[in-house]
């Protein structure tokens, strides 16, 4: 187990109704193969906020730390969205609470025993009880910064 941040948690709460930022939304793909010519169609304009985020009251940022998760592809740094308003359900990554400590994990349920599960074979899968464990939320986004930017 890891506490996300050497023991503390940046976790920053978006306001009930964030700002709208519209930037523009190219209409053309852009292919991740061979490259093909680039066109300046703007279909419209994009706010994050309508796509990342259902319930701005319930929604929290934290910073992934470690390489637990890192076959469901989330990374150490990575930013990850985590809505409170969720019920967790079984194959969910979920933020808990495990022993004080946060940690995210993926939510199964085993011949009747709930489990936090690493997606990384380095590291154990836990098993939960009742009263050890508190589901924090349900992570809904990792949003990774790429190009060392």
């Amino acid at each position: 187990m890891f506490p996300l941040v050497s023991g503390t948690i940046l976790v920053l709460r978006l306001v009930d109704c964030p700002p709208k930022l519209e930037l523009p939304l190219f209409g053309t793909q852009v292919p991740a193969g061979f490259p093909s010519p680039a066109d300046d169609h703007i279909e419209g304009k994009l706010d994050l906020n309508e796509h990342l985020i259902r319930r701005p009251a319930a929604t929290f940022f934290v910073r992934a730390a470690g390489e637990s998760m890192r076959d469901a592809g989330i990374f150490d740094g990575d930013l990850l969205v985590i809505d409170r308003g969720i019920s967790p359900q079984p194959d969910d990554i979920v933020i808990a609470i495990l022993h004080g400590d946060l940690t995210v994990k993926r939510l199964k349920k085993v011949a009747g025993q709930w489990h936090l599960a690493a997606e990384n074979l380095d590291f154990p899968t836990l098993p939960i009880g009742e009263n050890d464990c508190e589901i924090w939320g349900v992570v809904t986004t990792s949003i990774r910064r790429h190009c060392g930017r």
